[in-house]
C-alpha cells in the first residue's frame, strides 16, 4: 500500500504542474496550490463531519468518509486576484475600475474563477492519465479555508485514492439496498 500512496503523492505533483501551466487570463497567475497528506487528511475529514452537522448537508459527511481513503489532496485557490481588466461586467460591476474603487472582495472577477476551473480541469485530466481516482469537491476547499490550510478566497480540492472501486462515486445515503 505504501508503493500505491508514493506514486499517488507523485500523481498529485503532476496535477499541481498541470494545474500551474494552465492557460490564464492575461498571463497572471493567482493560483495557491498545494497537496496535502497525512494528518490534513484527518483534519480536513474531521472538520467535513462538523460542517455536516452544523449545515444539515449529509454529502461533507460523505465527503470525509472519502477523503479518509485518500493518499493526498490537491489544493487549488484563488489568492488576492485582480481583475482581469476586460471590463464585461460579468462580475455584477459594470467595470474592472468600479469594482477596484469599491474595495469589494467579492464577487470574484469571473475570469478568475474560470482560470481557476481550466486549472482544476487539467489537474483532473492528469490524475484520469495516471488512472488515479479523484473528484473535485467544493466541500473541502469550504474546510480547508475554515481550518487555515489555504489561504485563498475561494478553494477546491481534488482527492486521490487508488482501490478496486472508486470512492468517489455511487456513495449511498440511505440504507443499504436488499438487492
Amino acid at each position: 500500500m505504501e508503493a500505491i500512496n508514493q506514486a499517488l503523492n507523485m500523481v498529485a505533483q503532476f496535477m499541481a504542474l498541470s494545474a500551474r501551466t494552465a492557460p490564464k487570463t492575461r498571463g497572471q497567475d493567482f493560483l495557491e496550490i498545494k497537496i496535502l497528506e497525512g494528518k490534513d487528511l484527518e483534519r480536513l475529514a474531521e472538520e467535513l463531519d462538523r460542517l455536516a452537522r452544523v449545515t444539515g448537508r449529509d454529502f461533507f459527511s460523505l465527503n470525509a468518509n472519502s477523503l479518509r481513503k485518500s493518499a493526498a489532496v490537491l489544493m487549488l485557490s484563488l489568492v488576492a486576484p485582480r481583475t482581469g481588466g476586460l471590463n464585461c461586467g460579468e462580475c455584477g460591476v459594470a467595470t474592472c475600475e468600479e469594482r477596484r474603487n469599491s474595495g469589494a472582495a467579492k464577487p470574484l472577477c469571473a475570469w478568475r474563477v474560470l482560470d481557476l476551473g481550466i486549472a482544476l480541469g487539467s489537474a483532473v485530466k492528469t490524475a484520469s492519465i495516471f488512472n488515479a481516482d479523484n473528484r473535485i469537491m467544493y466541500s473541502v476547499g469550504v474546510a480547508a479555508k475554515n481550518l487555515g490550510l489555504v489561504s485563498g478566497e475561494m478553494a477546491v480540492g481534488v482527492p486521490l485514492a487508488a482501490a478496486g472501486k472508486n470512492v468517489f462515486f455511487d456513495l449511498r445515503t440511505g440504507p443499504p439496498r436488499k438487492d
